[in-house]
């Protein structure tokens, strides 16, 4: 069984460690804690982690946010992947700082790295992970405040969250996101 898994994000230092990277964040985690490295490759940096009989072809698409899509598209193409075995995984505005969800298929929620996404893949059926970042800023001050970096209280909150997000990327491999919603879901 192989796997696609898509952390979504903005490549470059003035991004690094912001809300809107926390894609970036997780997928990072997961191949750390798989013991691999990403490499790069076409329109993504790529790492392949074998678990368990599984194999997780994990992307951080360089191609900037909102045309994450093409990168996803490649990636399913090339590795052979269906969209049921796509996990993309992104920041959400509408949930609590920390919180996280798994939910089978959706609406890209406003979001223009999902809208690139769905845009692509011509599906709304693909798993997704939302962490959510919190909407802690003023009317007209979206984009600066998803593209502020976390405070040191956040970053204490995130910590164990993000763990718990690798733990759901596994579990999303081993046993479907069913299953993986049930048990992880409202933790």
């Amino acid at each position: 069984m192989k796997y696609l898994i898509v952390g979504l994000g903005n490549i470059g230092d003035e991004y690094a460690n912001t809300r809107h990277n926390i894609g970036f964040i997780v997928a990072d985690a997961f191949v750390q804690c798989m013991k691999s490295i990403f490499s790069s490759g076409r329109l993504a940096s790529v790492a392949k982690v074998s678990f368990k009989g599984r194999i997780f072809i994990v992307i951080k698409p360089t191609t900037f946010m909102n045309l994450s899509g093409k990168a996803v598209r490649y990636w399913m193409n090339k590795e052979n992947i269906l969209p049921e075995n796509v996990l993309i995984i992104t920041d959400d505005l509408a949930l609590p700082l920390g919180a996280l969800r798994l939910r089978k298929k959706g609406s890209d929620g406003g979001h223009n790295g999902l809208i690139s996404v769905i845009e692509n893949m011509g599906t709304t059926d693909f798993a997704r992970l939302r962490v959510g970042i919190g909407a802690d800023f003023a009317k007209g001050y979206q984009v600066d405040y998803v593209l502020s970096r976390w405070s040191s209280e956040e970053e204490k909150v995130l910590r164990p969250r993000v763990e718990m997000a690798v733990e759901m990327i596994k579990s999303f491999g081993l046993i479907g996101v069913d299953k993986t919603m049930n048990f992880f879901n409202n933790k």
